[in-house]
């Protein structure tokens, strides 16, 4: 198929199919589509409630159709599938895509062009999702019909690394498929595109990036628990270790969100598939898993240590987003903290500008404060670097709590000299 023909249809309209959709509605026939109503309705009002595409590039998109009705994806030749992959109970969950496969298998024709951007572990793509769409269409793949896998990258919140200025990987079902996905990508696309000689390659290559940096941090995260108990400030560690050339800096903290959180698992779940015990990869994970309990038993330690009363304390939350500068909730580790507190009766206000309330509280059960209320805490835990956060000093966040008041900057938002706890 030559790029000058190609009809584009984005199914899922998240962090990672939107701003694809509006890329390619600058340049070709494109369909944003996505099955939550509420989503699209929001987009046609030029609306992203993800604050990842704004108004104007919404308008900027001529060629760009916004819809939730699955008959439009009919006159489209090209299809890229861009769902969330979740994971439950640390194994994949690839119902929602399963679904889009079948989706696509009552409306891909010969010639059409499907390819996947959803994280998978290797193998996901030619074993789960080609069989879906070949029963349900009667069509056979590379006869009829051909298949790519071209990852993500997004990093919500990140206004420096746009889709256009990030490598991309593509790699396809046979060589002219790869070569099209290729040019259509680099279309739209300032940075390198880079080919790959397979799909699993592809699967493989996206999955790792996240779980390196997993076990990074989860390194990191065991040395800031060995650190805290011999009483050494870890910040001060990492920049004196730092002044080497090659060590690799990363900050401890609680791993959340929709990729890092998760990937692991799908690349454990495929390893001990084929007899391998990835023990590495699980490890890392559960030294990250185990980092909210951590926090919420370094903070009772001294609570205790200053006498306060648990059953009458309370403790605000800044932050409850998976990170910073961005609203999305999903898998946050600051929920496991929350929960911790509760359990411990201790009584918790959480505080996030980025976060959507009626999200947290349908999530979660979290109901969200406007803004923290002045002298009323025993502790503050600055859990989310939010730009706004930074912008309180160490005065403004005292006169939110007691003379007794604890603050722990899990992000070194404050200088060490502010807080009383620090990772």
């Amino acid at each position: 198929m030559n790029i000058n023909e190609s009809r584009i249809a984005i199914i899922g309209l998240g962090y990672v199919g939107l701003p694809l959709a509006v890329e390619f509605g600058r340049l070709y026939p494109t369909l944003g589509f996505d099955i939550n109503r509420q989503r699209v309705e929001r987009l046609l009002m030029g609306e992203d409630t993800n604050f990842e595409v704004l108004p104007i590039d919404l308008q900027e998109s001529s060629r760009l159709t916004i819809s939730s009705n699955e008959e439009k994806l009919k006159h489209y030749n090209v299809y890229v599938v861009a769902v969330p992959t979740p994971a439950e109970d640390g194994k994949p969950n690839l119902m929602p895509l399963a679904a889009a496969c079948e989706m696509l298998g009552k409306v891909v024709k010969q010639g059409d062009v499907i390819f996947f951007e959803s994280t998978v572990y290797p193998g996901a793509t030619e074993e789960k999702c080609i069989p879906i769409i070949e029963e349900v269409s009667g069509l056979k793949l590379n006869s009829d019909f051909v298949v790519g896998y071209s990852p993500e990258r997004v990093n919500p919140g990140d206004k420096n690394r746009a889709l256009s200025k990030v490598a991309k990987l593509v790699s396809g079902s046979t060589p002219s498929a790869a070569k099209y996905i290729r040019e259509l990508y680099s279309s739209i696309i300032d940075a390198d595109v880079h080919a790959v000689s397979s799909i699993r390659v592809a699967e493989a290559a996206k999955i790792i990036e996240n779980v390196q940096r997993d076990v990074n941090v989860a390194l990191i995260n065991e040395f800031s628990m060995i650190f805290q108990r011999l009483g050494i400030d870890t910040e001060e560690v990492l920049k004196a270790a730092e002044t080497k050339w090659n060590f690799v800096s990363y900050r401890p903290g609680l791993v959340g969100g929709h990729c890092i959180g998760v990937d692991s698992y799908y690349l454990a779940y495929k390893a001990q598939k084929i007899g391998h015990n990835p023990q590495l990869t699980l490890s890392g994970r559960r030294v990250n898993e185990s980092m909210a309990g951590h926090v919420v038993s370094e903070l009772i330690k001294l609570m205790l240590y200053r006498q306060q009363t648990l059953h009458k304390a309370k403790v605000l939350i800044l932050g409850v987003t998976f990170k910073e500068n961005c609203p999305d909730l999903r898998n946050t580790q600051i929920i496991n903290i929350v929960r911790e507190l509760k359990s411990n009766a201790i009584g918790v206000d959480v505080y996030d500008p980025r976060a959507d309330k009626d999200e947290a509280l349908n999530l979660y059960d979290v109901a969200l404060i406007s803004y923290p209320v002045v002298a009323s805490y025993d502790a503050v835990l600055i859990a989310v670097a939010h730009d706004e956060f930074r912008c309180f000093d160490e005065s403004t966040i005292r006169s939110w709590g007691k003379p007794s008041c604890i603050i722990y900057d899990l992000k070194y938002i404050l200088p060490k000299s502010s807080s009383d706890l620090r990772l």
